[in-house]
């Protein structure tokens, strides 16, 4: 079973691939830290994230362990994310180390839980079950702002929100696999949700399929 969670920043798709992966004993992978740890690689060299060429050297030359990166979760590699996601070749490189986690699983597991921007519509098109997170930007920049403050960082609402809004103009708006829900996914809104509750309607619909396994 293939499942693929797309959605915006902070909606709360990471925590809900998360724990289905861990509900159907499925091999997770957070493709968002590709590109993260793309991004982060270009910036460790002094390098501009929207250089396609750059970009797609450090794309190349990706290692499985550059995803155990602590820094990932910051909010510089969040950020040159989406700018080197907007990047052909970059997808490109990206596309087939997706495809081949979703054919071919590590380990014991017998599917894969992907979570993403365009998992559902581009690189698991077949997905057996394709679910879109989202919630209001407004919610989602009051999450990111919890989340930043409970790491100790300081950080005012406003520009939280701001930009929130910006990178979602950039994701939606790219011309390469722009954010957008597959025609046939289930739209989970999270804003009136807790974690909690996004898994039980989520583990609803999934159930209701009646998907072998």
């Amino acid at each position: 079973m293939i499942i693929a969670v797309d959605g915006p920043a902070a909606a709360g798709k990471g925590t809900l691939a998360r724990r289905l992966a861990e509900r159907f004993g499925l091999a997770l992978l957070d493709t968002g830290l590709l590109y993260r740890a793309v991004g982060l690689k270009v910036m460790q060299r002094g390098g501009d994230p929207g250089n396609a060429t750059v970009a797609a050297e450090a794309a190349g030359e990706l290692l499985p362990a550059d995803l155990e990166n602590p820094n990932l979760r910051g909010d510089d590699a969040a950020n040159s994310a989406s700018k080197v996601a907007a990047i052909p070749e970059v997808r490109a490189k990206l596309l087939e180390f997706q495809r081949a986690f979703a054919r071919t699983p590590p380990g014991p597991a017998t599917g894969a839980v992907l979570d993403g921007r365009d998992i559902g519509t581009v690189v698991c098109p077949d997905a057996d079950v394709k679910i879109f997170v989202t919630a209001s930007v407004e919610v989602r920049a009051q999450r990111r702002l919890k989340e930043l403050r409970e790491r100790g960082l300081e950080a005012i609402h406003s520009r939280v929100l701001q930009d929130m809004e910006a990178r979602d103009a950039r994701d939606a708006g790219r011309d390469v696999s722009p954010l957008a829900p597959a025609k046939n996914a289930f739209i989970l809104d999270t804003s009136a949700l807790d974690a909690d509750g996004a898994f039980a309607v989520a583990l609803d619909f999934i159930e209701s399929r009646n998907l072998p396994g």
